[in-house]
């Protein structure tokens, strides 16, 4: 019987328990420090003391996780459906598209995509400033008055909107570019079969393209929701979770509450609950698609 040679398994080890190591120990340190007392004190001279769920009743009986919560779920489900309908938009359109206008459109999403986070935050900033800013410079030449010197960052929806544009606008390239691809291995034959039988765009689209694509699309929503809901330099650099707390996500949330309060045990314990909040909403669907 012939025998597997380990010298695969010993090249990519190396790599594997660093990549495990990176991820792993964040982790489980999180997990410890989430089950302490862990503050300034205890991160200066050591010593910290378990307190077992003391930390965890303590944020599941306050208000202010709740509305945090709740703010995090309409946050996630706004951007993931904006971004895979946008997405699924642009995928079907581009097979339609010349080949140099495909192209330039391509490129155009790969360099969106490619742009780095902070730069694209901080280019969003001037776009929607007060004074300078070209939004408002484009909406008052189109008639709308109202907008001379509208502090967008003042108002905790306005922020709110722009928010969901920026990241809109950053994760779309990555869902279109994926679709298109995954568009690209449908056989010709089913889309002239289903319009020979009378079938309109939509319903080909829904009795086609959807049902061939269907374990794409779930990888895509499962990826955009971690994505989204994790959420955390955008929202940082370009409002600080303000104003107020109207753009506060629950990542915005631990990290506030581990670097003002010095609450680094509350600050875990918001994070492990996010990593379990997100595990229970995609365990079904990721279940589904190794099933598949």
């Amino acid at each position: 019987m012939r025998t597997r040679s380990p010298w695969p398994y010993l090249l990519i080890a190396p790599t594997v328990a660093g990549g495990a190591f990176l991820l792993l120990y964040p982790l489980l340190k999180a997990t410890v420090i989430s089950f302490q007392h862990f503050r300034m004190g205890e991160l200066i001279r050591g010593g910290a003391a378990f307190v077992g769920l003391e930390n965890y009743v303590e944020l599941l009986s306050g208000e202010e996780f709740w509305q945090v919560l709740a703010r995090t779920l309409a946050w996630t489900a706004i951007n993931v459906v904006l971004i895979v309908g946008l997405a699924t938009g642009i995928a079907l359109m581009l097979p339609r598209l010349r080949r140099g206008l495909r192209l330039a459109l391509m490129s155009a999403l790969a360099l969106a995509w490619a742009t780095p986070i902070i730069a694209a935050t901080t280019i969003f900033q001037w776009l929607f400033q007060s004074e300078l800013g070209v939004v408002n410079w484009l909406l008052v030449t189109l008639g709308f008055d109202s907008f001379r010197g509208y502090t967008w960052f003042a108002d905790g929806t306005a922020t709110f909107a722009v928010l969901v544009i920026l990241v809109v606008w950053q994760s779309v390239p990555f869902a279109a570019l994926t679709l298109y691809a995954g568009l690209t291995t449908i056989p010709v034959e089913l889309f002239e079969s289903a319009r020979i039988d009378g079938g309109t765009g939509w319903q080909v689209f829904w009795k086609v393209t959807f049902p061939m694509l269907r374990q794409l699309f779930a990888l895509i929503t499962s990826l955009e929701v971690i994505w989204v809901a994790k959420c955390f330099p955008q929202i940082w650099v370009l409002s600080q979770g303000g104003p107020g707390d109207a753009t506060t996500t629950l990542p915005v949330y631990a990290f506030k509450v581990a670097r003002v309060l010095h609450r680094y045990d509350l600050g875990s314990a918001v994070a492990m609950l996010t990593v379990v909040l997100l595990a229970i909403a995609l365990v079904a669907n990721l279940r589904r698609m190794v099933r598949s």
